[in-house]
Formats: C-alpha cells, sequence, structure tokens
C-alpha cells in the first residue's frame, strides 16, 4: 500500500519577492551604490561599489549571481506550475507545446533585446540570457517531467558538471596557442565552439560568446538543482521548518563544493564553470531559504510587496528598459530637484528617481492585473 504525499499548488510570495529582488540589481541598485560610495566613500561602499560589476573573468562577484538566480527560481517555479497544469488535467501534449512556446518567445525576445529590429544580421548577436533561461530551462523540465527514478534525478545535475568539468579542464581549443591556460577565452573548448557554430557577433573580442552554445549545458543543472528545491518546496511531506533546515544544509554543501572544486578549476561565469554552477546555486537555494522563512513561514510580508510587483513582472522591466526611455522619463520628473543640490547628491536622486519610474510603472500593470507572462 503507498502513502499518498499531498502536493501544494499554493503560490508562494517568497518566489515572486526573490525574483523581483534579483531583478532590483538589474533595475538600478548597482547605480545608486555607485551614488552612495561617491558621496560618503568608505571602504565598505567601496567595496559594495565593485560587487555591482561582473568580474573580468575568474572571480565571483554580486552582480555575477543576478543571471544564475534568476534561472535557479525559474527552475523552483516549474513543480508549481506543472501541479497546476495537472491539476487542469492538461496533457503531456499541451505542456509540451507549453514548453516549447516559451523556449521559442525566449530566444526571440532575446534576438529582439540584441537588437533583432536593427536587422544587421550579419553583426547581430544572437546568443542572449533570455535564450539561455528558455533552453536551460526547457531540457531541465523535459528532465524532470519523465526521469522517474528520485536517485537519478538527483544525481542529473552533478553528472551533468562532472562530465561538463572533465571536458572543459582537459579539451583544448584546436586552434589555441600552445601554452595558453586551458580556462581563458582563447584556449577553451567552449570558446572554439562558438567561433565555429555561432553565427554574427560574439560579445567577448569575437571569440567568445559567455551565453554561448556549450556554456549552456552546465545551466540546465541551475534549473534542474532549481526544479528539486522547488519539488521539495512545495511538497506537503516536509514541513517548513524541515523544508528550511534541509535547504540551509544543502546551501551550504553546494557552496563548499564549489569552493573546493575551485582549487582546480576557476569559479568563472562566463564558462558557467561547475565551481560557478555549485557556488551560485547554494547562495540561490540559501536566499531562497531566507525569504521562504521570512514571508511564507513568518508570514512577515510588509516591505517585500516591493520586490514581489518587480518578481511578477520580471520579463516587462528586462525587456522596458531597452525599449522604454526611463531614465527620459526620470530626468524629466526629477532634473529640477537634482539641480538644486551637489552634483553628487543630484546623481543620486536621479537615480533613485529612475528605480521609482521603473518601479510605479511596474505598479501600474500590478493594479492593472496585466502581467507579461510565456
Amino acid at each position: 500500500m503507498q502513502t499518498e504525499v499531498k502536493i501544494s499548488s499554493k503560490r508562494l510570495d517568497s518566489l515572486d519577492a526573490l525574483r523581483g529582488f534579483d531583478m532590483a540589481f538589474i533595475m538600478g541598485i548597482p547605480a545608486i551604490i555607485a551614488c552612495l560610495e561617491q558621496l560618503f566613500g568608505g571602504a565598505a561602499l567601496g567595496w559594495l561599489s565593485e560587487q555591482m560589476h561582473h568580474a573580468k573573468w575568474d572571480g565571483l562577484r554580486i552582480m555575477d549571481l543576478v543571471f544564475p538566480t534568476f534561472l535557479f527560481i525559474a527552475g523552483c517555479s516549474f513543480p508549481l506550475s506543472l501541479i497546476k497544469r495537472r491539476e487542469k488535467k492538461q496533457s503531456d501534449s499541451q505542456i509540451y507545446k507549453h514548453i516549447f512556446t516559451r523556449v521559442f518567445w525566449m530566444i526571440l525576445l532575446g534576438c529582439v533585446y540584441n537588437g533583432l529590429l536593427k536587422f544587421d544580421f550579419e553583426h547581430m548577436r544572437y546568443a542572449s540570457v533570455l535564450a539561455r533561461i528558455g533552453i536551460a530551462w526547457m531540457f531541465a523540465s523535459l528532465i524532470y517531467m519523465h526521469v522517474s527514478n528520485r536517485k537519478l534525478i538527483v544525481a542529473l545535475p552533478f553528472i551533468i558538471l562532472a562530465i561538463y568539468s572533465l571536458v572543459i579542464g582537459n579539451v583544448y581549443a584546436p586552434d589555441a596557442e600552445v601554452g595558453l591556460n586551458i580556462y581563458t577565452p582563447e584556449a577553451s573548448i567552449v570558446g572554439w565552439v562558438d567561433r565555429m557554430l555561432l553565427p554574427g557577433r560574439l560579445l567577448r573580442s569575437g571569440i567568445f560568446d559567455p551565453e554561448g552554445i556549450m556554456s549552456t549545458i552546465p545551466a540546465i543543472s541551475t534549473a534542474l538543482l532549481g526544479m528539486l528545491a522547488g519539488d521539495i518546496l512545495q511538497n506537503d511531506k516536509y514541513n517548513p521548518n524541515k523544508k528550511v533546515c534541509i535547504f540551509s544544509l544543502l546551501g551550504t554543501s553546494f557552496i563548499i563544493a564549489g569552493v573546493v572544486l575551485s582549487i582546480w578549476e576557476p569559479i568563472n561565469k562566463a564558462l558557467w564553470s561547475s565551481s560557478f554552477t555549485l557556488v551560485s546555486a547554494g547562495i540561490s537555494l540559501l536566499m531562497l531559504t531566507l525569504f521562504y522563512w521570512i514571508i511564507d513561514i513568518k508570514n512577515i510580508k510588509k516591505g517585500f510587496s516591493f520586490f514581489k510587483i518587480i518578481g511578477m513582472n520580471s520579463l516587462v522591466i528586462y525587456l522596458g528598459q531597452q525599449i522604454i526611455s526611463f531614465k527620459g522619463i526620470s530626468s524629466y520628473f526629477f532634473n529640477g530637484l537634482a539641480s538644486l543640490f551637489s552634483e553628487n547628491i543630484g546623481n543620486l536622486i536621479l537615480s533613485c528617481g529612475y528605480v521609482a519610474v521603473c518601479w510605479l510603472f511596474l505598479y501600474f500593470l500590478y493594479k492593472k492585473n496585466v502581467f507579461l507572462k510565456i
């Protein structure tokens, strides 16, 4: 006799809030921190301001975590979405249609973001953040749906990372110069695959793209680890406090494993190295744990609605900043006030004004129940 495990399909505010917190770094937090550092100085603000820029190659900064955290959350949301679709009696064919349609639109919107409508196809960049999210999420979703062996699905993210590490750590680019570090753009097999197969422009001097073909493979592990977290999060077999304990233990373990692996393989976002994948997944899981504990367990929602409103329309604000002149709108409303103060204070007012304009736009959509979902 089998015991039925109850699965909750309740929407979790913590996921929306964490997604919004993550997107806030794209929406203007770095500019505000840079202004604060110019205004007040100090070692702490100097360090924090530096963290608002991506590492040039090896290394890890806060801004390097924004992308993998978003992908992790996208993975985490899938088990809940799947439950809801099953509750509506949707067939596998209908769910496949949703998955493949979403991937198509993510790739297309990624191209639009990169300048598709300029029609300069020869020099356009085809790899994109949105395409990687869509493709990695798609493969992880199909794995999650169809690998019924629990032990295998838990092992798969790590099997993928192990194989990826072996390949990028031992196979040089065929056109690499002798003596180059295998983890450089010129010598890495990852960059060579992009040079051979990706059309158009590559982001890094024409020799490497951080959202390229081969480095999408370990990103599947990022999404799949998010789905495994979502599977636990939605499973009533575990009480909320037990979920917090499990997530805390796993998140810490991922970080330790990634740091240990970095002795041999650098933590590198552009390569999406296995060490980077583990550390970023661990940090994402600990952030999810914190938001889940505060918002969904302790029911402390006050103040987090700011991030929730961003998180519920994250795609709108990501694309909107390319399409809508939020900077021009902010200048129109705040230039006069900014001109009354010193340059540094004025810059801070304009930076805060930019975030305010973006958020008010999302708040308007939220109140009108307008959400862009793919």
